[in-house]
């Protein structure tokens, strides 16, 4: 009997996520992307849907990168389903991927009417502004989904527990680059700056006014270490906090740096890297942070908690506690050789099993197992 040769062409792949550019989601997306373009079993294309924050120069960057990129508009769910239609229709994807919430609705809304072979719903947080009528909606779509993502095993366990089909629920943890911090070692711990950095966008997830009061009581115990807020968001997040600095003593201490385009050489010259926060699904910052061989300290919350592994490779502290918080930093700083051997440890952590190569493999298996197994 003769043997019928292997489809040659390319899996073709479309990520669908938003164009807001602040969360992970759509790192996650881009480095995806990315490293289907690096493929040769993978075709990509990127699909950004337009928000008032939508960055066009941005956009630029990643077409002059190379990078497939379209982008619909935001305006309307209706608008964004109907034009990310059009995309599909014309790209033809095998699969289609839609990040975060709420794009994994209307990404998958489109996916049904264009009639993609296999669609992926991607969630990327423990915590979402999930209504009665979106969670329906949800559990709608996981029925003609053919996997649902989380990034990391405590957002595969919120998924199941919204009523998931646990047949269908994996996790595939979100990876870093590793190259940028390749020369954490040749930067002992003890001779950096001994400051925090803090690498998260302004918003109600976040919790930089723990970190701040934190900083305001190692300043009554004779501490006064730099701060390094890197993260866009909105100024009606980011003026409170410049109050409260001020209104603690400490505003000659903090720093607001915006968006940071340098974060692993802040993280790789700084002691400290921190993480307050209310929820989370994989905190990327707070990988790099651990992959800098900074000293590590975490809220412990969902996502967090899966990361580190409190008095190893870092340390936990109890979420909107800032006497915990503070009881870490005067620990890390004033003691060297327990600072350098959590740095270490969490290096360890991050380069062994926090690679955006191991992620990348598995998200392209999921993506080959689904399409040529169909």
């Amino acid at each position: 009997m003769p043997t019928t040769a292997p489809d040659p062409r390319p899996v073709r792949v479309l990520h669908f996520v938003t164009g807001g550019f602040s969360g992970g989601a759509t790192q996650v997306a881009i480095a995806l992307v990315q490293a289907g373009m690096a493929s040769p079993a993978i075709e990509p294309l990127l699909v950004l849907r337009r928000k008032r924050r939508t960055d066009p120069r941005r956009i630029a960057e990643l077409e002059q990168a190379g990078v497939p990129v379209d982008v619909v508009p935001g305006w309307s769910h209706a608008a964004t389903i109907f034009a990310l239609v059009q995309a599909c229709r014309a790209f033809q994807p095998d699969v289609l991927v839609a990040h975060g919430f709420s794009e994994h609705l209307w990404g998958r809304y489109a996916g049904l009417l264009a009639q993609v072979p296999h669609l992926v719903h991607v969630e990327h947080n423990t915590r979402e502004r999930y209504t009665r009528w979106r969670l329906r909606q949800t559990r709608w779509l996981a029925a003609r989904t053919d996997r649902i993502v989380g990034c990391s095993e405590g957002v595969r366990r919120v998924l199941l527990e919204m009523g998931m089909p646990a047949e269908k629920t994996i996790a595939i943890p979100n990876g870093i680059r590793l190259d940028p911090f390749a020369d954490a070692e040749a930067q002992p711990l003890a001779g950096r700056i001994p400051g925090i950095v803090m690498v998260a966008r302004f918003s109600k997830q976040k919790d930089h006014a723990t970190l701040l009061r934190a900083v305001g009581l190692l300043r009554e115990r004779g501490l006064t270490p730099p701060v390094l807020f890197a993260g866009g968001g909105k100024a009606m997040h980011r003026k409170p906090l410049e109050n409260l600095a001020a209104e603690l003593g400490i505003a000659s201490q903090v720093s607001f740096l915006g968006v940071a385009r340098n974060v692993p050489e802040l993280l790789m010259s700084h002691r400290i890297a921190a993480l307050s926060t209310h929820y989370e699904g994989m905190p990327l910052a707070l990988l790099e942070g651990m992959a800098a061989g900074c000293a590590v300290v975490g809220s412990d919350v969902p996502g967090v908690r899966e990361v580190i592994e409190d008095g190893h490779d870092g340390r936990l502290v109890a979420e909107s506690d800032p006497v915990a918080m503070a009881d870490a930093f005067e620990q890390l700083l004033r003691d060297d050789v327990l600072a350098a051997g959590m740095g270490a440890a969490a290096r360890r952590v991050a380069f062994e099993d926090h690679g955006r190569e191991l992620m990348h493999t598995r998200y392209e298996n999921l993506f080959l197992t689904l399409a040529r197994n169909a």
